[in-house]
């Protein structure tokens, strides 16, 4: 699933391209391509204008002239891929929306990603505000954030991936910061330091900005840019998917253990519990 960088790289994409341009008319081509708690059905931003692109974790939204915002989550597979009029259509596309030079369009092969139009509240979508700020967000509170960490009972794995705690963190970039601050995925949150937890949130920002320096992680074509291009921060990775190879700072081979279902993958001898 696209996480913060990846979102962040898609959002900083569609810039360029989209950024004040008129929403002519929106076709959406699949049922699911529309999330339940849309407000109203997604054609209705049609002859809107796109005055910013947004992100709050793995969230984006299009800001329009208008009372509300265009939300979307790319869920495990989507993109968005700017085409010229006429293109031939992707196998997956979900919706198109044509705007003054170019079209935009929502491709999804899963199905798990959608689009919405939601209220807003002090510019975040109502859609959006159960979200925690994420480390790039103006509004993050770092003071409050290792309070919220030290307020759970749960492995420090679990509390990473909860969105309602800092946002834009999921396995992949779980494990990478967790192997940076040296801190073994079931480790209980109340349990850490404030220095700790401290190290752990240093840790997530630093390897997400490097993360955004190279485009984001890709091991398929399931996420790609805008343009197509996918990115390459998969060859950075020193836990994630490394199950049985050789830790970078101590040798010792990565371990692969399941937590809450999801996959985490650590150093034994430089992450101990």
């Amino acid at each position: 699933m696209p996480e913060l960088p990846e979102v962040e790289t898609v959002r900083r994409g569609l810039e360029p391209w989209c950024l004040n341009q008129t929403i002519f008319s929106v076709e959406p081509l699949h049922p699911r391509a529309t999330n339940a708690r849309s407000l109203s059905a997604i054609t209705d931003v049609s002859g809107a204008t796109i005055k910013k692109i947004a992100r709050r974790g793995k969230f984006l939204w299009f800001e329009l002239d208008r009372p509300y915002a265009l939300v979307a989550h790319l869920g495990m597979s989507g993109q968005f891929r700017i085409q010229p009029f006429g293109a031939a259509d992707e196998k997956h596309l979900r919706a198109r929306f044509s705007l003054s030079k170019n079209e935009l369009r929502f491709v999804d092969q899963r199905t798990f990603g959608w689009l919405a139009i939601s209220a807003l509240e002090d510019g975040v979508p109502t859609l959006v505000s159960a979200i925690a700020p994420d480390l790039f967000d103006k509004k993050f509170d770092r003071a409050a954030t290792i309070t919220r960490f030290q307020s759970k009972r749960s492995e420090i794995k679990r509390v990473l991936l909860d969105q309602s705690v800092m946002s834009g963190v999921g396995n992949i970039y779980a494990d990478e910061s967790l192997w940076r601050a040296k801190i073994h995925p079931q480790s209980i949150a109340a349990e850490l330091s404030l220095r700790k937890i401290g190290q752990l949130i240093d840790s997530a920002e630093s390897v997400m900005s490097q993360a955004l320096l190279e485009g984001g992680t890709s091991f398929d074509s399931l996420y790609t840019n805008v343009n197509g291009e996918s990115g390459y921060f998969e060859h950075s990775l020193q836990a994630y998917g490394r199950e049985e190879q050789p830790c970078a700072r101590c040798h010792a081979q990565i371990r692969r253990i399941v937590i809450g279902g999801r996959s985490s993958h650590f150093c034994p001898k430089c992450q101990k519990r």
